[in-house]
């Protein structure tokens, strides 16, 4: 087992009782949740769930949340976000790759799915404001362009500004 003993969930009590649920609320931290320059802060996140024991399985439903650190997109300024998603995840004896979680006769691990969670709801490229210019306004300007303003032509290409059709023929029948 990975992460920390509350990412481990004794299932044993669960299975016997088929139409009751059990609330879990915990902060679970597991070390280096990261993608690039983005990391959920301390690796922690807060998971409230609700566990449900199926026939053969276990149902995990609830809200996962953390915060998260990384760089503007536009300045590189360090900013921080809320990372807030919901998780509806089957865990079977025999899981299917890509669909189920493994499901041990001692109970499951939410550090792979917690990990997979996090990383995948960490942003792409966050803006420390709508109002950022980036480091030099001057120099990149975020504006919109002129509509007038036509963008140079790449002289590669210049050879083709030259080139003309003849009139169409009409098809033979």
């Amino acid at each position: 087992m990975t992460g920390d003993d509350a990412a481990f969930i004794d299932t044993v009590e669960i299975r016997g009782h088929t139409e009751t649920g059990r609330e879990l609320r915990r902060v679970v931290r597991i070390p280096e949740i990261s993608a690039g320059e983005f990391a959920v802060i301390d690796g922690a996140l807060d998971v409230t769930l609700t566990i449900d024991a199926l026939t053969e399985q276990i149902e995990v439903h609830g809200v996962v949340s953390g915060r998260w650190r990384g760089p503007c997109r536009r300045c590189l300024d360090e900013i921080d976000g809320l990372l807030e998603v919901e998780i509806q995840e089957i865990f079977e004896p025999r899981p299917t790759e890509g669909e189920t979680w493994p499901l041990t006769d001692d109970g499951i691990d939410l550090t792979p799915l917690l990990r997979e969670t996090a990383l995948l709801a960490l942003p792409l490229a966050p803006l420390c404001g709508d109002g950022c210019e980036g480091p030099e306004p001057e120099r990149f300007p975020t504006g919109t362009l002129d509509e007038k303003a036509q963008p140079s032509a790449d002289p590669r290409w210049a050879v083709l500004d030259e080139l003309t059709f003849g009139e169409r023929q009409p098809m033979r029948e």
